[in-house]
C-alpha cells in the first residue's frame, strides 16, 4: 500500500488570513517548509503505542507516503488529492461504502465535539470544496469525493477535505481533552 498526496492548504494553516496576506491573492505557494516531511511521518502515529512507558512509533515498511504540500488562496480548509495503491484492487462501490459506513471510533464516548458522522462521500462532480463542505459536522467531519481509477497505474485517486483550524488544530485538541476527561486522565 503506497500513497501519493498533494495538499492544497488554506492560509489559516500558516496562522494568517487572506486580508492580512495580500500577496496570496491569486497566488499559490508550491512548497511549505517542513510540511511534506510532517505529512509523510504523522500518519504513522496510527500504529503507535506504549513500550516501557514511552510512546513509540514502529518502523513499518508500508504505507510509503510521498507528499507535495502547497499553500492556496483559501481562508480555511485543507484539501488533499491522493492516489492510493492497494494490494488487492477494490471495487469503487466497496471503497465508497467503506467511507460512508466508517464508524467514528469516539462515537460511544458522548464527547460534545465528536462528529456523529466521521466521513461523508460526495457523489457530485467537483466536490468537496472548502466553501461548500469545510463545515461538515461543525468542521469536525471529513468530506471525500472524486473517486476514480488512475489511468495508468493500479491505484485509486480521490480528494478529501478537512477544516484545518477546527478538525486539525483547536477542535482536535478540544476533542482530545474531552476524551482524556472521559477516560479519567483529567479531573
Amino acid at each position: 500500500l503506497d500513497v501519493f498526496v498533494v495538499t492544497q492548504q488554506a492560509v489559516s494553516g500558516a496562522g494568517k488570513t487572506l486580508a492580512a496576506w495580500p500577496e496570496m491573492n491569486g497566488n499559490v505557494i508550491p512548497y511549505i517548509k517542513g510540511e511534506e516531511e510532517k505529512s509523510e511521518r504523522e500518519p504513522m502515529k496510527i500504529w503507535a503505542g506504549m513500550l516501557d512507558g514511552h510512546f513509540v512509533i514502529p518502523k513499518i515498511p508500508h504505507p510509503v507516503i510521498s507528499a507535495t504540500c502547497t499553500r492556496v488562496p483559501v481562508e480555511d480548509g485543507h484539501l488533499v488529492t491522493m492516489s492510493v495503491n492497494f494490494r488487492a484492487y477494490p471495487k469503487k462501490e466497496d471503497l465508497i461504502a467503506a467511507i460512508r459506513e466508517f464508524k467514528n471510533p469516539l462515537a460511544n464516548f458522548g464527547l460534545p465535539s465528536a462528529p456523529k458522522q466521521f466521513m461523508q462521500y460526495l457523489d457530485e462532480p467537483g466536490r468537496p470544496q472548502p466553501c461548500l463542505d469545510c463545515n461538515f459536522e461543525n468542521g469536525m467531519g471529513i468530506s471525500v469525493g472524486g473517486l476514480r481509477k488512475h489511468a495508468f497505474l493500479l491505484r485509486w485517486n480521490c480528494v478529501a477535505l478537512s477544516h484545518n483550524t477546527i478538525r486539525g488544530a483547536a477542535g482536535g485538541m478540544i476533542l482530545t481533552a474531552e476524551l482524556m476527561k472521559v477516560k479519567g486522565y483529567l479531573e
